[in-house]
């Protein structure tokens, strides 16, 4: 037994499954998940001390890479002067401001520690303005784990959604409705029939959580239409695409805006820290100003915080972005290229430092084509690059992750150990 199956097996015993978070006990392909002990740059190392070049990033946020030195000293320069202090910060004023000075949707913002509870409590949001019940939600797309966005697409396209885990009341999740993606005419169908009922539309404007899935052209335009001609609120889930496809996220990629957002990951830096925000007319619902309770307290966590700042400073450099979006779409074109070489159906694409792999003829622009993907053989691409010290997504659902730190080194030497594992894919 080695010392990842050794401490995999004493997490069992404590921890349920051996992990606080499902994806990361590699149920999806197999084997035991590496325990990390630390990371720097585009590396990460195990309990083993193997070194990996890491295309998860935490899920997204290291996108200067593993313990930049300016988030450290920030982290650390804050935990100095106190962890927590549950009442108002300097720094949280400043750290509003910068958000909102960025994203065209942001004029009023209210800081959260997680992703989850950014969704939910803009939900809640939506529900209170319009006075409505009815939640839109798309089939791939994740939210967060709150009761109302744990729902699975009923048996037809205008059906309630039924709990997609155990524990969630079925009267909740016929507050939801799942439809497909990128889909206008289900949405459209759906607003003619039910659009007074409908609080909220919520979205991944991209999709990362089926892996990578961009919107059709004419799709987030069409929910902006359907959500202004109902008095619907369009939320985009920007929890993952927020600062990692570029400083003004999708709504600025596309010039749709919505009227609120969520984020999460790169905000924080590597810290717990997310938050939601959008129209002032709509913010001032929230208490103290108004009757749609939501509070936190380690909501705006001063050392949080302290990094999210420390990121935003990295990241709104000169250049930044043209060098990110530049280094993950040499990753798919090189990894594209060597499957091609070795006759492995694939496919790739990538949006800034965000990047999908699909082991099909093309790249998918909805749920139904994700898993029709072959599951198999990213198991078998997924382990032989771990074996070769490259940390891809435990899962064939899951976006990937380029770094500021990944440099020419790094990813030409990802593609070169592509092509050992896809020679090996050919082969059967």
């Amino acid at each position: 037994m080695d010392v990842n199956e050794a401490w995999f097996a004493r997490a069992q015993q404590v921890i349920p499954g051996g992990v606080n978070s499902p994806v990361r006990a590699f149920r999806s392909v197999g084997g035991t998940p590496r325990f990390l002990r630390r990371g720097e740059g585009p590396f990460v190392w195990d309990e083993a001390g193997v070194r990996y070049i890491d295309y998860v990033g935490s899920w997204g946020p290291a996108i200067a890479g593993h313990a930049h030195p300016k988030i450290v000293e920030a982290v650390r320069a804050a935990a100095c002067d106190g962890l927590s202090f549950g009442a108002p910060t300097v720094r949280e004023v400043e750290f509003a401001e910068r958000l909102c000075a960025l994203l065209p949707s942001l004029e009023m913002v209210r800081l959260v520690s997680s992703g989850t509870e950014a969704t939910m409590s803009a939900i809640r949001l939506a529900r209170g303005v319009t006075g409505r019940p009815l939640l839109v939600k798309f089939e791939g797309c994740y939210h967060g784990h709150a009761d109302s966005l744990l729902v699975k697409a009923g048996s037809g396209a205008l059906t309630f959604g039924h709990p997609s885990s155990a524990g969630v009341p079925e009267a909740i999740a016929q507050q939801t409705v799942v439809l497909p993606y990128n889909d206008s005419a289900a949405v459209e169908a759906l607003f003619a029939e039910r659009g007074d009922e409908i609080a909220a539309v919520i979205v991944e404007p991209i999709a990362g959580n089926m892996n990578l899935v961009r919107p059709v052209p004419g799709f987030l335009e069409a929910l902006r239409r359907l959500c202004d001609r109902a008095g619907a609120v369009l939320i985009f889930d920007e929890v993952m695409t927020g600062f990692r496809v570029g400083l003004t996220g999708v709504q600025g990629l596309t010039g749709v805006t919505p009227d609120l957002t969520t984020l999460g990951k790169v905000v924080g830096g590597g810290m717990p820290l997310a938050a939601f925000g959008g129209k002032r007319a709509l913010m001032e619902h929230l208490a103290p100003l108004g009757p749609v309770y939501q509070a936190g307290t380690l909501s705006g966590s001063p050392v949080a915080v302290a990094a999210g700042l420390a990121a935003l400073d990295l990241i709104t450099q000169p250049g930044f972005y043209d060098a990110l979006e530049a280094n993950a779409a040499k990753l798919v074109a090189g990894l594209t290229q060597a499957a091609a070489a070795a006759g492995v159906p694939f496919a790739a694409d990538s949006v800034g430092g965000m990047f999908g792999i699909y082991f099909a003829a093309k790249v998918p622009t909805s749920y139904a084509e994700v898993t029709a993907c072959d599951g198999e053989r990213f198991k078998r691409f997924f382990h032989g690059m771990l074996a070769r010290g490259h940390y891809f997504a435990p899962s064939a659902f899951e976006a990937g992750f380029v770094s500021a730190a990944h440099g020419d080194a790094e990813i030409a030497a990802t593609i070169a150990a592509a092509e050992a594992v896809f020679a090996e894919l050919a082969r059967g």
